[in-house]
């Protein structure tokens, strides 16, 4: 009788005990999860990131072509540009720079 009782708490002991290791394992599966979850929105922030960066610069590239397009008209065409100079001084959003399609937002990326 008395080896029966000891078998049954064994039982019940090693059954704690395979319980508390599923829970613990349970727990860490969770706990990598969340990490490789984090490190994945990592991954996709610093990829839009660098792509965001990408377009600023092109944005940049397009802007200065198209100044050099606009000086290259105005030097071929100087009798408007003392009337395109005077009217560009008012609208151009470049921070004051008068020659520059540039806005003053994406000057700070040259």
């Amino acid at each position: 009788m008395q080896t029966i009782k000891d078998k049954i708490t064994d039982l019940n002991a090693t059954r704690k005990a395979r319980s508390e290791a599923k829970n613990e394992e349970k727990v860490e599966k969770d706990l990598a999860k969340s990490r490789a979850e984090v490190a994945h929105e990592i991954r996709l922030a610093k990829e839009a990131e660098a792509s965001m960066e990408a377009h600023v610069n092109k944005a940049v590239e397009k802007a200065a072509q198209h100044d050099a397009k606009q000086q290259s008209q105005q030097e071929s065409h100087s009798t408007d540009n003392i009337n395109s100079s005077s009217n560009s001084a008012s609208s151009n959003p470049s921070g004051g720079n008068d020659k520059s399609n540039i806005p003053g937002h994406l000057s700070k990326f040259m």
